[in-house]
């Protein structure tokens, strides 16, 4: 497999742009990505994260600004000549071949030919990595969907690539299925210690297996940077309600702060630090105060919020139980809906509040954030 490389930089990005016709599927985009990490474009459909993918690959060439794989600039390259290779979302598995003839299918493909034993060698090792050994015979159609999209995998590793392409390679497993595989990807990354570039619209699946992440809209890339950063301190609206879920209270900025004074459209006035990255807000902008919901607290009425938070009085609507949480939907006069989502402990005080019961709703002022509307 490759070697890993603590300071290098396997792909990058410089003002990328590809057209087609009168669309724009990828903007100027530029990124980097580290050697030996795992890197994920995430987006909704028509961001152009496939497209990106399709770039660096070669199976699409830009139509302005440079790809470099490896330090060099692939202008031109076709893509059997890139040191990439790819596991597309339905596998592309040859249903007349085993499990071994699938895997070994690039490696019969290279010229001179590669002594049989050496292919065997391989298509041996590549089935172990994904714990498949003893399946080589087995025909694809045999296999579950979870072994498919191993075979998958170990006939893009077996041809040693410096960067390995998944596009949404999980996206046909159930839910359970796909859980387990997102450990096993990330693993199985370590282990090998070559690139992953992932592309994805799951942010949950972004979140668990990545090292960075590229969020993407229209063609843009609007943040990048590790899982923990995009969840605390997302630089606007689109990518807060992205990658997690939020709370936001629209408003105008009362009093550009810091921290940021956000009078919402129903006369209260929310105090909340910009994020890390974030751009100034203007005195009249239009902004919006987001929470995530797990920040929220949930007390009984008549408690004294401690100084520096935000509270207000409501009823909840509604009481989800979702195994290690429990979630409320309460109506706050003041503020609007807002949900909360507590932590799932048998006996806690929290457990005992029930749709129609009043209750105070609040968070601390610096757990929040102040974004462009």
């Amino acid at each position: 497999m490759a070697e890993a490389g603590v300071d290098r930089i396997d792909v990058r990005f410089d003002r990328v742009t590809k057209r087609f016709e009168n669309v724009v599927a990828v903007d100027g985009v530029s990124f980097e990505v580290p050697s030996n990490s795992f890197y994920s474009l995430l987006g909704p459909s028509g961001c152009g994260k496939t497209t990106s993918l399709r770039l660096i690959a070669g199976f699409e060439q830009p139509t302005e600004g440079t790809i470099e794989i490896g330090g060099r600039s692939v202008a031109g390259v076709p893509s059997h000549r890139r040191n990439v290779n790819t596991v597309f979302q339905h596998y592309a598995l040859f249903p007349h071949m085993d499990v071994a003839g699938n895997v070994g299918y690039g490696l019969r493909q290279i010229r001179p030919k590669l002594p049989r034993a050496e292919i065997e060698r391989r298509v041996g090792e590549a089935l172990e990595l994904v714990r498949l050994s003893g399946f080589g015979a087995r025909r694809v159609w045999e296999l579950s969907g979870g072994q498919q999209q191993r075979v998958a995998l170990a006939r893009a590793l077996v041809m040693r690539p410096r960067v390995l392409l998944l596009d949404e390679p999980l996206g046909a497993l159930d839910l359970k299925l796909r859980k387990e595989m997102q450990l096993e990807l990330k693993q199985l990354q370590r282990e090998v210690g070559i690139t992953f570039i992932y592309v994805t619209h799951d942010q949950e699946e972004a979140l668990s297996m990545s090292d960075r992440i590229a969020v993407m809209r229209a063609g843009r890339i609007l943040q990048e940077g590790p899982p923990t950063e995009l969840y605390d301190q997302p630089v606007d609206r689109f990518v807060a309600d992205f990658i997690g879920q939020s709370n936001f209270f629209e408003g105008v900025v009362e009093d550009p702060g810091p921290p940021v004074v956000v009078r919402t459209d129903r006369g209260v006035a929310l105090r909340a630090p910009l994020p890390a990255s974030g751009r100034p807000l203007a005195r009249g902008e239009r902004a919006v105060v987001s929470v995530r919901p797990e920040r929220v607290h949930l007390e009984a009425p008549g408690v004294d919020p401690p100084s520096g938070w935000a509270s207000a009085l409501g009823r909840v609507r509604e009481r989800t139980f979702l195994g290690d949480q429990v979630e409320f939907a309460v109506d706050a006069p003041a503020l609007g809906h807002v949900t909360v989502r507590l932590s799932h402990r048998p006996g806690s005080p929290e457990a005992r509040f029930a749709p129609g019961d009043e209750v105070q709703v609040g968070w601390a002022e610096e757990v929040a954030l102040a974004l462009g509307a």
